[in-house]
C-alpha cells in the first residue's frame, strides 16, 4: 500500500487487532474515527519506513488508558489535534510525519485519523510490533529515545505536557493523569527524527495488518482462519475451546484479569490490557514478549480482552515478537518478570 483509503480500514482494523494481542483498544472505535477523518480529508499517504528522510520530525500518536473505558468513552478527533498542538508548542517544531506508537486495535487507526486531519503522511511502521500496556515498552526506548516531552489531551478540553527524568517516570505521571482524565486520553510522545525512526521502528506493520485482515476474510468461509494467521506469522496454534469465565477489572488505568478456557485441558490467560501469559493445565506454553492472540474459531475475527465473554468458541495462537524484545534490554522492559511472573520467556517450539 502507498495510501490508506476507506476501502482499507476494515482489513487494517481486523489485522491490527490480531497483532494487538488482545489490547490496543477496540478496533471498531478506531475504524469509526479513521473513516470520519478520511471522508472529510481524503486518503492518507503511507510512507515505507526506509523512505523517511533523516531530517523528518516523526510524531507517534496513540490512545492511553484501559480498553474497557475506551469502549464507553471513545477518543474524539479534536483530542488528537489538541495533543499535537500542545507538543508542537513545547518543542517549537511542526511534525513532518505521523507514526503508530503500537500496532493494535484503535492505536493503529488513531494515527490514520491524525494524519488525515493534519494533512501529513503516515509511516508504515510502529514502535512495538504488537501492543503493550505501558508506554516505556517501546523499541525506540532501547535506542535512547525519550518518551517525553509527552502531550496529553482529553474529551473535556484539558491539555498537558509532561517532561520527565526517565521513561518510567513518564509512564507513572501520564498514567495518573489518564486516570484523572476519566480512564483514557490521547497522547503524542517519543518524538524522533527520521534517521532514528528508520533504525528503531518496526517496519511494514500497517501493511502486515491489512494483509492479516484480508487473510482472515479469505479464510472465513472455510473456518481455518486461525491456522492461516498462525502460519503467516510464523507461530502456532496453542489451544481451541470454549471460554469458561473471565475475571476482569479496571485498576490503575489498566484492564487486568484472567480468562479460563476449556477444551483439551484448561487454558488460563492472564492479561494487563494485552495477553501476557498462557498456561495449559498449569504449565506455561506462551508468554510475553511473544504475541498471544485470541481469535473466534469459526470466523477468525480477533477478540480483544474486553471482548472476551463466557461461551465463546475461540482459538488461541502464539507468534514470535520482534527479536529486539528478546534481548536483555527488551526483556527488562516487557519480559515475564517485569509483570511479576516468576519465569523466563517461554520458547515458541
Amino acid at each position: 500500500m502507498r495510501e490508506i483509503g476507506l476501502e482499507h480500514l476494515a482489513a487494517i482494523a481486523r489485522g491490527a487487532a490480531v497483532l494487538g494481542t488482545g489490547g490496543g483498544g477496540d478496533p471498531y472505535i478506531g475504524r469509526l474515527m479513521a473513516r470520519a477523518a478520511l471522508r472529510e480529508h481524503g486518503p492518507v499517504e503511507l510512507v515505507p519506513l526506509e523512505e523517511v528522510p533523516d531530517e523528518a520530525m516523526v510524531l507517534p500518536v496513540a490512545g492511553m488508558g484501559a480498553p474497557t473505558v475506551m469502549v464507553e468513552k471513545p477518543p474524539a478527533i479534536e483530542e488528537i489535534s489538541a495533543a499535537v498542538e500542545a507538543i508542537c508548542g513545547y518543542l517549537g517544531r511542526r511534525p513532518t510525519h505521523i507514526a503508530c506508537a503500537e500496532v493494535g486495535g484503535v492505536n493503529s487507526l488513531i494515527p490514520v485519523a491524525a494524519a488525515a486531519r493534519l494533512g501529513l503522511p503516515l509511516i508504515d511502521a510502529d514502535g512495538m510490533g504488537r501492543a503493550f500496556p505501558e508506554l516505556q515498552m517501546f523499541i525506540p526506548a532501547m535506542y535512547g529515545v525519550a518518551a517525553s516531552p509527552m502531550a496529553m489531551a482529553d474529551d473535556k478540553g484539558n491539555r498537558s505536557v509532561i517532561d520527565t527524568v526517565s521513561n518510567h517516570w513518564t509512564e507513572r505521571l501520564a498514567r495518573a493523569a489518564t486516570v484523572e482524565m476519566g480512564g483514557s486520553a490521547t497522547t503524542v510522545l517519543y518524538a524522533m527524527d527520521g534517521a532514528t525512526a528508520r533504525q528503531a521502528m518496526v517496519p511494514a506493520t500497517l501493511s502486515l495488518s491489512a494483509e492479516l485482515g484480508e487473510l482472515v476474510a479469505e479464510h472465513r468461509a472455510t473456518g481455518d482462519a486461525p491456522q492461516a494467521v498462525a502460519a503467516r506469522l510464523g507461530g502456532r496454534v496453542l489451544f481451541a475451546g470454549k471460554v469458561l469465565d473471565v475475571e476482569r477489572r479496571t485498576v490503575g488505568g489498566f484492564a487486568r484479569g484472567v480468562a479460563r478456557l476449556s477444551g483439551n485441558g484448561e487454558l488460563r490467560l492472564s492479561f494487563q490490557n494485552e495477553h501476557l501469559l498462557a498456561e495449559l493445565d498449569g504449565t506455561p506454553v506462551a508468554s510475553t514478549p511473544d504475541l498471544i492472540c485470541v481469535l473466534d474459531t469459526q470466523t477468525g475475527d480477533p477478540i480483544t480482552t474486553e471482548g472476551l465473554r463466557y461461551g465463546q468458541r475461540v482459538t488461541v495462537l502464539a507468534a514470535p515478537c520482534d527479536p529486539r524484545w528478546r534481548t536483555p534490554e527488551g526483556l527488562a522492559l516487557a519480559g515475564p518478570r517485569y509483570f511479576g511472573y516468576d519465569l523466563d520467556p517461554v520458547p515458541l517450539a
